[in-house]
């Protein structure tokens, strides 16, 4: 299983560091020729608005945008929610996305990186003890269609946010697995999501 981080911005070498234990051969996506030898693509947390400025510059909007629609298999944390959404609530001059998971979302919903935190998630698809989930001005999921999963919630001010997503292929978090030390969401991306695409 060939596996690309996009490497433009943000913790893409810790998305990196993960798959690689998981036992996945995985690489740095920064050219389209790169995005075309891998067989699913992570997006990572990082500054959305860079990277979304980046991926135009280096000409990887479209082909990301055409792989998704085509079925690629693709995961994004943090910033990578964002850049998987269909609509941004609040999106900096000029920023894009990449679209694939029918969710509209905002950024930074959590507050600011004083406000960052962690807890404890129960997440659909995922056994064991909850997973620790670390939230770095993270975005909330401020509505979804039915066609999207939400795979786990958290509750501010008795309102519950969606803060893990699924969508066919597409799966995105709000938070940051690559960092925490858990590597249970990259192995239900590889083994749900990744491995069923290609066995098909």
């Amino acid at each position: 299983m060939k596996v690309g981080v996009l490497a433009l911005q943000g913790d893409f070498r810790e998305h990196l560091a993960t798959l690689s234990r998981l036992g996945a051969d995985a690489s740095e996506v920064k050219t389209v020729e790169q995005l075309r030898a891998v067989h699913a693509l992570v997006i990572p947390g990082g500054e959305s608005t860079t990277i979304s400025k980046l991926a135009i510059a280096f000409g990887l909007m479209e082909p990301i945008r055409e792989a998704i629609k085509s079925g690629f298999p693709v995961y994004g944390s943090c910033a990578g929610m964002i850049l998987l959404s269909k609509t941004i609530l609040d999106p900096a001059s000029g920023q894009e996305s990449f679209g694939g998971i029918d969710i509209s979302v905002r950024r930074n919903a959590f507050g600011r990186q004083v406000d960052s935190f962690e807890s404890d998630l129960t997440i659909a698809g995922i056994s064991g003890e909850p997973v620790r989930a670390i939230f770095i001005r993270a975005p909330w999921v401020e509505s979804a269609s039915e066609d999207v999963k939400v795979l786990a919630s958290v509750t501010i001010d008795g309102t519950s946010h969606p803060v893990a997503v699924q969508q066919g292929r597409a799966l995105a978090t709000s938070f940051h697995p690559e960092i925490s030390g858990d590597d249970r969401i990259h192995r239900f991306f590889l083994e749900e999501i990744c491995q069923r695409a290609v066995g098909k």
